[in-house]
């Protein structure tokens, strides 16, 4: 009973950091209007994205060295703090405050999920609670802007914010309930030197991603600033080999990377494409994106009943997310039926199901007592900068070709083919000690990362 209370918390936590991240997105322009500062727009996104970036990385080490639970529930605070400030807001200046500080706590609550389930649930289950956290951000995506806009309609778009520190707070109820007499106090592992310096490198990580979206509308000097600062500084918050997808954990990191950016980076695009290309209404252009988040959750209710083998998953996935971009491509052309697009991004869709949580599962798996935070904390970094120089590199193609759709498309299918590529790397032998970038296994050497005898990870989204 206990456990299903802290499955139900931990589901109610994710499921609201995911509705915020999408609600904040439609009701923004409202919010813009009404605060003024219509300048300061992308910085409300930016500012949110730089904050979880260092918490993420904060958090990681912080659950690692003194236990998840100081890390968690600083994490929902300052979600919670961030919402009422964002939503009491006088100015757009303040919004961005609030936004920074939501962004922060939220990549907290985030990580420190992760280290909850590797030290409360035998590895056996990981699969399934990790299926249950992909289908945590898929729902509200879903549900949420039917339910933002009629709160933003009838309240007002100040709610939006304001309504979810109250379900906040009853999720935590719930969720401290679960953790009650769980194996968490303290940590796993010896605060070691250079965090400072980590988080750091997180700033200036937050930075070069920041720069890029700025020149994602075809100012090509601040794209290529920011990719240099991204070259410098993100590798030293991955697994070493990371870039060059070392076996084990760096392919991991690097495939969760690459496969988010392919998604995300068309899924921007897909809409745009099929309303002002295909003639679309934006209810038959959102049907088609509902269609990718069904499939998206049943494959990861699949991935959490073990239907295929690991390995199954991710060739299969990376496959069907590759076969999917390349279809929903050729719907650029109007010689093809612009029906195809349905069955397009229901296999898009499908794959990403398959891959996103089997990556989280095998983070874990790779990961040495007091080193699931850490490594937790590198997936979702690489996972969020992929992403944002994925979403920044297509758009300024889109731009350079003159809403050239098939840009987006092409450049889509090169990283899910880069990802079906790597996949075969992700996995090294289930014998001998667990390794995390740490070590010379999972650095990037030719020798594979090898588990240990504990714990595996835990992963969630991004959106």
């Amino acid at each position: 009973m206990k456990r299903k209370a802290l499955t139900a918390g931990l589901v109610a936590m994710v499921s609201l950091v995911a509705f915020e991240y999408m609600a904040v997105a439609i009701a923004m322009p409202v919010v813009a209007k009404e605060l003024g500062g219509l300048e300061l727009y992308g910085l409300a996104f930016s500012g949110a994205m730089a904050a979880s970036v260092v918490g993420t990385v904060l958090g990681g080490r912080w659950a690692d060295v003194r236990g998840p639970l100081a890390p968690l529930w600083t994490g929902v605070a300052g979600f919670v703090a961030g919402l009422t400030v964002a939503g009491l807001a006088p100015s757009m200046e303040v919004l961005i405050a609030g936004r920074f500080l939501q962004g922060f706590g939220g990549a907290l609550v985030s990580v420190a999920l992760y280290v909850v389930v590797a030290r409360v649930y035998p590895e056996e289950l990981h699969p399934r609670i990790f299926s249950l956290f992909a289908t945590a951000w898929v729902v509200p995506s879903m549900a949420g802007p039917a339910i933002v806009g009629v709160v933003t309609e009838t309240l007002g778009w100040r709610w939006v914010f304001l309504l979810v520190p109250f379900m906040t707070v009853a999720g935590g109820l719930v969720l401290l309930r679960g953790l009650a007499g769980q194996p968490l106090a303290g940590g796993q592992s010896e605060a070691e030197p250079g965090l400072a310096g980590k988080i750091g490198w997180a700033v200036v990580t937050a930075v070069g991603a920041g720069l890029m979206q700025y020149g994602s509308d075809g100012r090509l000097v601040l794209l290529v600033a920011g990719l240099a600062v991204l070259l410098v500084a993100l590798p030293r918050l991955l697994p070493a080999g990371t870039l060059r997808a070392a076996r084990g954990l760096p392919a991991v990191v690097g495939l969760r990377g690459l496969a988010s950016g392919a998604f995300f980076a068309a899924e921007v695009i897909v809409p745009l494409m099929l309303i002002q290309a295909r003639g679309l209404s934006t209810l038959a252009a959102g049907l088609v994106l509902m269609g990718g988040s069904l499939t998206w959750s049943f494959a990861s209710w699949l991935q959490g009943r073990e239907t295929f083998s690991q390995g199954t998953n991710l060739r299969l996935g990376s496959t069907m997310l590759a076969l999917g971009i390349l279809l929903m491509g050729t719907v650029t052309f109007t010689a093809v039926p612009v029906a195809l697009a349905y069955p397009a991004w229901i296999v898009t869709g499908f794959g990403i199901g398959l891959l996103y949580p089997t990556l989280s599962v095998l983070t874990l798996e790779l990961s040495a007592p007091g080193e699931q935070g850490r490594n937790s904390s590198a997936l979702q970094v690489g996972e969020s900068v992929f992403s944002v120089v994925a979403v920044a590199v297509t758009s300024a193609l889109f731009t350079a070709a003159h809403s050239g759709y098939w840009t987006v498309f092409a450049a889509t299918l090169v990283m899910a083919l880069a990802g079906l590529a790597i996949a075969p790397r992700s996995f090294g032998p289930r014998s001998s000690g667990r390794r995390s970038f740490g070590h010379r296994a999972a650095s990037g050497s030719a020798d594979p990362v090898a588990p240990a005898e504990p714990a595996r990870e835990p992963v969630n989204r991004p959106a």
